[in-house]
């Protein structure tokens, strides 16, 4: 009888023991949606447990959790990296990659290099790292892109993409996520032919390079499946595209300009919907062809309709699009007309406030969303409004954007917990319930 009755306990706890990994941008799918189970339904009085804290230095970049291991990048200078430095002024320090124990946040290895900052927010590295197979793949602000042993740091390869494709940063640095596709670590670069460039993942020879355009835009790129075809989504500043993922061919362009290159946020599809927006009231909605790889206009934003993110990327569900627009202004948009439902501040940073910015993650039913001012709320999301569920102050404010302090970064969520960081530490939060 003992021994059935451990049997059944040791059954029913393996979906709890189970635990999901966040491995790159917006997590395992990069649908920024949280899957794992036994996720508490509120916060406790006084928060939840914090798990550990480690030290970090200046960065936007988000950790990147898998394999029990946590990877983070930072950029280490004397500098003030408080100004908004249109400029172009330099800021001499070192970038840094941590790769820090999932569970205890003790640090494993560590890699640094030279880096001189000549970019609009030089407060450190945008880009999250990618775990994948045994290694990590990390994208400074100036274009330093590296292949690291995930055991051990040493670097397997690494390219200077300034130097490699003649070109100059972005005004606000290299912020297009890189995105792992088989064997290949498709990137946005820049230059003439080279837009956007698929690398060996293993070795880090180019496989092919595309297009052309002012310049590379800072939205990372997207696989999806539509008209019967794998497809690459890669939105630069001149158009949203389609491409054969294995060969960079162009499927279809739609142009879709932007102010100032500011295409960032990810394309994101439901169903045979895409849309993009983004600052000066860039939006568009796109028609996926079904039958083959292509693709028409539906509808633009005005400055009355749609919704146009700055630091955050949409969340699309039952044909509504629920995204923070260029105030601060977390709004629910039908998709099919661009019309908006509702908005609210208070989910953001409670007023208006300029490239306001907070992440969705879809959990379940509702939403995890991580803010600007440092609070993680629960929250669930309708055409009938926002409802507020749940709200912990999770970081402080550290950078420095628009005369306020902001946390920018995105967490990962994983082991049944948030990893989240500002310019001051990283820690792991238990959610689990």
């Amino acid at each position: 009888m003992r021994f059935w009755l451990t049997l059944l306990c040791l059954l029913t706890a393996i979906p709890y023991a189970h635990a999901d990994d966040w491995p790159g941008w917006m997590g395992p799918k990069r649908d920024n949606v949280w899957r794992e189970k036994g996720i508490l339904d509120a916060f406790p009085a006084g928060g939840p447990k914090v798990l550990w804290r480690a030290k970090v230095s200046n960065g936007f970049s988000g950790p990147a959790v898998a394999d029990g291991l946590v990877v983070i990048t930072d950029f280490v200078s004397k500098a003030d990296l408080s100004p908004d430095n249109f400029d172009k002024d330099k800021f001499v320090g070192k970038e840094r990659i941590q790769c820090l124990d999932a569970k205890t946040g003790a640090v494993k290895w560590t890699f640094d290099y030279d880096a001189t900052y000549t970019v609009s927010y030089p407060n450190g590295p945008r880009c999250t790292p990618n775990i994948d197979a045994g290694k990590v793949y990390t994208l400074g602000a100036m274009g330093n892109l590296y292949c690291f042993d995930a055991k051990t740091g040493k670097v397997v390869w690494s390219r200077d993409l300034k130097k490699d494709y003649g070109v100059d940063a972005p005004l606000w640095g290299f912020a297009a996520h890189p995105l792992i596709d088989g064997d290949r670590l498709i990137c946005m670069v820049g230059g003439e032919g080279s837009v956007t460039v698929a690398f060996n993942k293993n070795t880090g020879k180019e496989i092919w390079k595309a297009m052309s355009a002012g310049g590379p835009g800072y939205s990372p790129p997207v696989i999806i499946e539509a008209g019967g075809t794998r497809q690459l989504l890669v939105w630069h500043p001149e158009a949203i595209n389609g491409l054969n993922p294995e060969t960079g061919k162009v499927y279809w362009s739609v142009k879709q300009e932007t102010a100032n290159d500011t295409s960032i946020m990810a394309p994101r599809v439901l169903g045979d919907q895409l849309f993009v927006g983004g600052w000066m009231h860039k939006g568009a909605l796109v028609k996926l062809d079904p039958v083959k790889p292509a693709a028409k206009l539906v509808w633009k934003g005005k400055r009355d309709s749609a919704v146009y993110p700055v630091n955050n990327t949409p969340y699309l569900e039952a044909g509504h699009i629920y995204g923070v627009c260029t105030d601060g202004e977390l709004r629910c948009v039908d998709i099919k007309t661009g019309e908006r439902v509702w908005e609210s501040y208070k989910p953001v940073a409670g007023e208006k406030a300029q490239s306001g910015t907070s992440h969705l993650v879809k959990h379940e039913e509702r939403f995890f969303i991580a803010t600007e001012t440092g609070h993680l709320i629960i929250g669930k999301l309708s055409p009938k409004g926002y409802e507020e569920v749940s709200r912990w102050q999770m970081l402080e404010p550290t950078s420095k954007a628009f005369g306020r302090s902001v946390v920018w970064s995105h967490p990962a969520f994983a082991n049944q917990s948030v990893y989240a960081r500002n310019d001051k530490e990283l820690i792991c939060v238990s959610l689990a319930k």
